[in-house]
């Protein structure tokens, strides 16, 4: 029952994100707001675990890296939409939007929580331990620049911030 109104929820906050994604890597910088229902300030985003960012990389390479990429280019006509409405997979480093995205949401749709009629995306859950997700987010990260990892930081922490 609850799905009901997950889901076009989500797909709200995707469209959102999308919407607000487009902006031209190259210009360096990332959205001067994240939320203004959460506008507190995060902590500094936490050191890397370069354990963690090693087995992601080897996890990423044998799960992800056939469609998005040995070095997280994606397909490069990523944003223009098929036939069928769905996406092509696209970037993980800095020039796509995954930074936009909290850990939490990042997980959700990798194990396929999230039923997005855009994404052609497999579900990795039974596939990928809850570890070894967190470990190829983490690879993710090693990739993307100060200001894109601060964004996504605070975009984590203010989502473990919200009231369940």
């Amino acid at each position: 029952m609850a799905r009901r109104w997950i889901m076009p929820m989500a797909a709200g906050l995707l469209a959102t994100a999308v919407a607000t994604c487009s902006a031209p890597a190259d210009q360096g910088e990332a959205p001067a707001t994240v939320s203004p229902l959460f506008p507190d300030e995060a902590p500094p985003p936490p050191q890397l675990d370069e354990r963690q960012v090693t087995l992601g990389a080897d996890l990423y390479q044998q799960n992800c890296a056939s469609c998005h990429g040995a070095d997280l280019s994606g397909d490069p006509d990523w944003m223009t939409p098929n036939p069928d409405g769905s996406f092509r997979p696209p970037p993980h480093d800095s020039s796509g939007h995954t930074w936009h995205h909290s850990d939490q949401l990042l997980a959700q749709v990798i194990r396929g929580d999230l039923d997005f009629p855009e994404s052609r995306m497999p579900a990795f859950a039974g596939l990928l331990s809850d570890e070894e997700i967190k470990a190829i987010i983490e690879y993710l990260k090693a990739s993307w620049g100060p200001q894109e990892r601060a964004f996504q930081w605070q975009v984590t922490w203010q989502e473990a911030q919200r009231p369940r």
